[in-house]
């Protein structure tokens, strides 16, 4: 359960950083991503759109569940609470399913969405 919550603070971390380097480390090769709208990425994809900076600021996560399904899969999803380039406050949720691959954990999908 630690690595899991240091994997999650790492996740929006590096989501607000656009630390390409942490995703590529922690995400599986098969990694897919839902977008707020609605489009899908592979795992190059998601890294382009990682690398490109970040528009919010603050970017932090509330209510953070984590779920073990087995000893192999954990389901992460919390709320998300940010700053808007126009200063306006902004909100979202996200969902993001973990499995235990050669003895760690990677990242195998997620799900945004933004309010």
């Amino acid at each position: 359960m630690d690595a899991l919550q240091k994997l999650n603070r790492g996740y929006i971390r590096s989501v607000q950083n656009s630390d390409v380097r942490w995703f590529d480390q922690n995400l599986s090769e098969d990694f897919v991503n839902s977008n707020p709208d609605c489009t899908f990425v592979d795992r190059a994809g998601f890294l382009t759109q990682i690398a490109r900076p970040c528009l919010v600021s603050k970017l932090t996560a509330e209510d953070v569940v984590i779920r073990m399904v087995s000893d192999e899969v954990a389901i992460i999803r919390a709320r998300t609470t940010y700053v808007k380039p126009d200063g306006q406050p902004g909100a979202g949720r996200y969902t993001d399913v973990w499995a235990r691959r050669g003895g760690r954990w990677v990242c195998v999908a997620a799900n945004v969405s933004r309010g």
